[in-house]
């Protein structure tokens, strides 16, 4: 529901506000006094173009900003051009936002039903959408969709397996040389960083039994002539000495000791065993050559080549099972596509009998509104192929509006007039058929007499389910105003001006006595219908 409108600096308008009701609201005003130029702000805020010469002269941009309740909450949409630029901005609760998101939601907001908007109603797709709404709860049509959808999910896994193939197929010779190469080398998980491990070992104990054996020929030498037996032969000469200077006698029973302790030191000086798997360095080192090799090649570490292997196992697997499935889905294509015929073909009575029921609702409805009791609305069905060998029917609406006339489409015959009473009807009918508030402009245009007071109803009575905005220049109409606001056009200091003013109880007096033709005519006439 629209409840708040403010139009700043658009062509005669220099700052407006509308505060609107549920239920109907009227705007009414001499021709020409502006009532357009609203309609067209609502229309710009909504997506339509609006050129920079609409901004008023002397501003540097026009803005349009309301507030709308869209499932209890408040959302507030501003949009505004700039003279300069010719560019325009779209927020919504503050943030900038996409043409885009409010096309997706204009249809929540507006119905607009002007005598140059009702394309809409012109579109053979809206009109086979009547019917289909009428029929969506049917189990045949909820079959149907559900069949359609699975016949899209069915044909999108195909068509997702197809592409799959394709791009596996180029590449099968590279994925075969890829697995070759890793088959000759056979890489084993974790392999390389055992073999370097292992590696470590072998040359730290190389290492080890190197430092031993310098030790053992420090000691020992090479030929008996190492440090232990230097050792023994400066004990035999200690001892000789002592002979001549029994001072020495401490120092070599020292030397003495000295010696027994190496002599136990060399016993034990032997490598530890260590379990190396009988490994031989060299053939560690040759594997961990392939092992790098294979790396360079395929340029990827050891984990990404053993996940590539599994990848190339699983794509060459597909590429071999892929007809399977392929084929498996065919199957499945034809039994839907089977089935979903046979649905159709017995939904195609059930929408011409709903068809033919709403027409002639619409054919009274209609004959409510002025159009002659020998108005014709007549469904026409529309075969066409909804896939290879199922053919559904669309609905146009044809109608020949006076005796004589063969049926013709709505966009060759109607009026803009008669197209806002169809729409009227349409929504009398279902007033469900929009979500978003109706505009009404110059549904009247070529009515009168007692028509008026039969469009009166219609409106009052949708009114009391759906917002609507009502243009009209009869009184027989505005009087059922929930709120009434007047737009006139005013001179002041040489600059023209459109205000809106709404409406008390008395000034709507005033309004209905001139719409109703002044004097005291009008307002007799203005106050009968007010009783």
């Amino acid at each position: 529901m629209l409840e708040y409108l403010r139009i700043r600096n658009l062509a005669l308008i220099e700052d407006m506000e509308l505060e609107f009701s549920p239920g109907m609201n009227v705007l009414t005003g001499e021709t020409g006094a502006g009532k357009s130029f609203i309609l067209k702000a609502l229309g710009f805020l909504l997506g339509d173009r609006l050129l920079p010469e609409m901004v008023r002269p002397g501003a540097e941009r026009a803005q349009v900003e309301a507030l709308f309740l869209l499932d209890g909450d408040e959302c507030v949409f501003r949009r505004e051009i700039s003279v300069q630029t010719g560019r325009s901005r779209l927020y919504i609760n503050d943030d900038l936002k996409s043409q885009e998101t409010l096309r997706e939601m204009r249809d929540r907001l507006i119905t607009y039903t002007s005598q140059h908007a009702q394309q809409m109603l012109l579109r053979p797709s809206f009109q086979t959408k009547l019917i289909e709404t009428a029929i969506a709860q049917s189990p045949l049509a909820v079959e149907r969709d559900a069949l359609r959808r699975a016949l899209s999910e069915n044909a999108a896994k195909g068509d997702a397996l197809q592409k799959k193939y394709a791009d596996l197929a180029s590449k099968r010779e590279l994925l075969e040389i890829q697995q070759e190469e890793i088959d000759k080398v056979s890489p084993e998980e974790g392999e390389e960083e055992r073999l370097e491990e292992l590696r470590a070992k072998i040359r730290e104990a190389a290492q080890a039994a190197k430092l031993y054996e310098e030790t053992l020929l420090l000691l020992r030498g090479e030929h008996g002539s190492g440090l232990l037996e230097m050792l023994v032969d400066f004990e035999k000469l200690l001892k000789k000495l002592c002979v001549h200077d029994s001072a020495l006698g401490a120092t070599a029973d020292d030397v003495s000791k000295l010696c027994g302790q190496i002599k136990n030191l060399s016993g034990k000086l032997r490598p530890p065993r260590r379990d190396m798997d009988g490994t031989d360095i060299n053939t560690i080192e040759e594997r961990l050559f392939v092992l790098a090799q294979l790396k360079r090649k395929l340029r990827r570490n050891f984990p990404e080549i053993l996940a590539l292997r599994r990848e190339i196992a699983e794509n060459l697997s597909f590429l071999d099972v892929c007809t399977l499935e392929l084929s498996q889905i065919s199957k499945e294509e034809h039994r839907l596509a089977a089935k979903l015929k046979d649905v159709v073909e017995a939904l195609i009575p059930l929408r011409r009998g709903v068809a033919q029921d709403f027409t002639q609702g619409l054919q009274r409805e209609l004959c409510g509104l002025g159009f002659s009791p020998a108005l014709a609305v007549i469904p026409e069905f529309v075969p066409h192929e909804i896939r290879p060998g199922i053919r559904d029917e669309s609905v146009r609406f044809l109608w020949a509006p006076n005796p004589g006339q063969p049926p013709q489409p709505l966009d060759r015959v109607a009026s803009g007039g008669e197209l806002s009473r169809f729409l009227l009807a349409l929504a009398s009918m279902r007033p469900a058929l929009s979500k978003g508030t109706y505009i009404f402009d110059e549904v009247d245009a070529g009515v009168g007499g007692l028509v008026l007071n039969e469009l009166a109803k219609k409106l009052k009575a949708l009114a009391a389910e759906r917002q609507i905005l009502l243009i009209t220049h009869w009184p027989q109409l505005a009087v059922h105003a929930d709120r009434h606001f007047q737009i006139v056009k005013e001179v002041r200091n040489h600059q023209t001006y459109t205000l809106c003013a709404q409406l008390n109880p008395n000034e709507r007096l005033t309004e209905l006595s001139r719409m109703a033709g002044g004097g005291a005519h009008g307002e007799a006439l203005a106050r009968s219908l007010q009783r």
